[in-house]
């Protein structure tokens, strides 16, 4: 099985600056495209719900 990355990655010292940019989560483009995705249905579900909730 796949164990991940290699422990010299995970000990990366990443700057306050960074983290807070979110250059930690969106380092490579398939987790920014997961994290947009996550965002847009985010919103089609709300706009889901403010339609059929109150029906």
């Amino acid at each position: 099985m796949a164990e991940g990355p290699d422990p010299e990655q995970r000990r990366q010292n990443i700057s306050a600056q960074n983290a807070r940019q979110g250059e930690i989560i969106l380092r490579t483009r398939a987790r920014r495209i997961i994290f947009i995705a996550g965002l847009a249905g985010a919103v089609v579900l709300a706009l889901l719900v403010s339609f059929f909730g109150h029906g």
